[in-house]
């Protein structure tokens, strides 16, 4: 399956559940179960030919001054011109967010531009400024991210919205220390851009730039060295049909610049403030004995103290100043109950230490980068999990839901910083072949005037299986009780049923549930439908096929992918009255790997369906050679799917 974001099975909850009501439909085309899998253009792409886009980026002006401390100021300048009536509601209002501990922000030019010439500067009341502070005297304790909003005056179309403004680093995230990156879209319009480094002569930098950018300058004056780069994009390319790429610096129009020799010096700066953190307090040593206690293993101990930190610590992203690369202190931790993900790894392992369990934190990207370019820089690794040599194992505890033993897609098959090794080239596991998996079997009694009764039982594993018990742990039995009752509303139809599963709340890769229903005329009598679920599930056999749209793939290049098994049993019986004038052909087709098997059988007036799809594909990242061919293996499953079974 060709993916456009990281993989994200639906997870049903109530409100969910609502607003997938037309997949509850008996009735549903499985055309309409379009996955995450196909995409009019890569991610930030935008639909529109320079001219028929909303607004432009007329200028777009970057230029850091770095100290010797690492410390820097960062100066903005931007114009954006407004080309369309839809976005002049979206371009008159501008947010500068920043870290009040670390920064000052100075807004030195904020104004609408006339096409004849005049300049509307923003009044001082169309400031909206927002704080983080703590009571009295007391400073924040979750977060000091502060907000500028500016409310542009008199904004319409032809005008251009000119923002002029800097920010001035108190301290840096890395003594001594400088790295950053900037990547430009070939699908948006940018008229002049301008990348501009003034750094002391004494830093050894590397740096590097990629696609169309230009250097314009490279020079050591006095002390100082500059370093500048501009790229312009006057005629951006039309939106194509293609999977979503890895993100790769190195093939996108981006620069780096850092003053790190290698990946793993951010590792080891990175270590030199956590790891500390994470030796073992009396109070966290009494908890890693309580959590484990009667167990003995070293997995069986693992597991409960990630299990323990995964369930009771809430995720909270926001830091204070250098608790952007620094984790909080353990107690804070336990006492508030909630950390980001350092906080995370570090509490973990903390835990596993004071059971003798050895453990360390690696450095990932949670995005979709999938290499490391060759110029390192510190965020190119933006979230922390563990590693445990003696089991080989990564864990990610700030990864809600997920199973001991498990990783989320977005960090599955990923190069990792270990801090204990920072010199190592590792990678975290890829998924494995056919984790994902979904099992359903139906039964189904359809009445003379269309309404139906039946069950449907769904096993699932993976992927599947996590987010879906993630989506439900917080499901009350009273909503569970009117869960069948509101979807079916939603679509119009009157229903009663039941849904039971599994206990939701333990961190497990399967997952089992159960849904019995009576709906009023839920289909039409005379009439015909595609087979499908009557109730919503994470992966029916359609959603590894998809639309049929990805087989017009032309790219020759890499994307995004995941694959799994989803099979599906059906056995309807229609009143006597009714006779089946047509059902769907049999079919077995197979492909690199991957395959899929229907059969459709009348007996009388039942229906016996069987439906298995197995999408072999491993990803994260596969070739376009090898889409292609997956794309075109579904387009000829898809018919098949689409097929009605005709009645009168």
């Amino acid at each position: 399956m060709r993916i456009v974001m990281p993989r994200r099975w639906a997870a049903l909850s109530l409100a969910l559940a609502a607003a997938l009501a037309a997949q509850a439909a008996f009735a549903q085309s499985p055309s309409a179960q379009k996955p995450a899998a196909e995409s009019a253009a890569p991610q930030g792409a935008a639909d529109e030919s320079a001219e028929e886009q909303p607004a432009r980026v007329d200028r777009l002006h970057y230029t850091y001054t770095v100290q010797p401390d690492g410390t820097y100021t960062e100066q903005r300048e931007s114009a954006l011109k407004v080309l369309r009536e839809e976005a002049v509601e979206q371009a008159k209002y501008a947010s500068i967010g920043y870290s009040a501990s670390l920064q000052t922000l100075d807004v030195a030019e904020a104004y609408t531009l006339k096409p004849d010439g005049r300049r509307i500067a923003v009044p001082k009341s169309n400031y909206q400024v927002q704080t983080n502070q703590g009571r009295g005297n007391g400073g924040p304790a979750f977060s000091d991210i502060a907000t500028t909003r500016l409310v542009f005056p008199d904004l319409a179309v032809g005008d251009t919205v000119v923002l002029n403004y800097r920010l001035v680093g108190k301290q840096p995230m890395f003594e001594g220390q400088f790295s950053d990156t900037s990547s430009f879209s070939d699908y948006a319009y940018m008229g002049d851009l301008k990348l501009k480094y003034d750094l002391p002569a004494s830093m050894k930098i590397r740096k590097e730039a990629y696609g169309g950018l230009k250097t314009v300058r490279d020079e050591v004056v006095g002390d100082r060295r500059i370093v500048e780069w501009s790229f312009s994009n006057r005629q951006p390319r039309k939106a194509e049909l293609r999977t979503t790429p890895p993100f790769d610096l190195t093939r996108s129009n981006g620069a780096s610049v850092s003053t790190f020799a290698s990946y793993g010096d951010i590792a080891r700066v990175y270590g030199e403030r956590a790891l500390p953190k994470a030796v073992p307090t009396e109070r966290v040593r009494k908890l890693a004995d309580e959590i484990a206690a009667g167990k003995t293993a070293p997995r069986e101990v693992a597991q409960a103290l990630y299990e323990w930190v995964s369930l009771n610590i809430n995720y909270a992203g926001n830091c204070i100043g250098l608790g952007a690369v620094v984790p909080r202190d353990q107690d804070f931790v336990l006492d508030n109950r909630i950390g980001d993900c350092k906080d995370h790894a570090t509490l973990l392992q903390a835990l596993l230490a004071a059971k003798g369990i050895e453990a360390t934190q690696a450095l990932i990207n949670s995005g979709t980068s999938y290499t490391l370019a060759p110029v390192p820089v510190a965020s190119a690794v933006n979230h922390v999990l563990n590693y445990l040599p003696g089991l080989d194992l990564y864990l990610d505890a700030t990864a809600k839901g997920i199973a001991f033993g498990e990783l989320p897609w977005s960090v599955a098959g990923k190069p990792v910083l270990r801090v204990d090794r920072p010199d190592l080239q590792a990678r975290t596991p890829a998924p494995a072949r056919l984790a994902n998996r979904q099992s359903m079997k139906t039964q189904l009694t359809v009445s003379e005037d269309g309404s139906i009764k039946g069950s449907m039982t769904v096993e699932l594993a993976g992927q599947p299986a996590m987010e879906f018990r993630a989506g439900l742990r917080d499901l009350s039995d009273k909503d569970a009780g009117e869960l069948v009752k509101k979807v079916y509303e939603n679509g119009g139809i009157q229903a009663i049923g039941s849904f039971r599963q599994d206990d939701p709340k333990p961190l497990r890769s399967r997952h089992n549930f159960q849904v019995d229903i009576e709906a009023k005329q839920a289909v039409p009598m005379p009439g015909a439908f595609a087979l499908g679920a009557f109730f919503t599930t994470p992966l029916p056999v359609a959603a590894l096929v998809g639309s049929g749209a990805a087989s017009q793939i032309k790219d020759e290049g890499e994307g995004l992918c995941i694959g799994g098994r989803s099979e599906e049993t059906y056995r309807i019986e229609f009143p006597k009255s009714v006779k089946v004038l047509a059902k769907p052909q049999d079919l077995k087709l197979e492909s690199n790997g991957s395959r899929y098997e229907a059969s459709y059988r009348l007996e009388g007036n039942v229906l016996h369906v069987h439906r298995l799809i197995e999408d072999a594909t491993v990803g994260p990242v596969c070739s376009g050679e090898y889409n292609r061919g997956y794309s075109q293996f579904a387009s000829k499953v898809l018919p098949n799917l689409k097929a009605q079974v005709i009645y009168q």
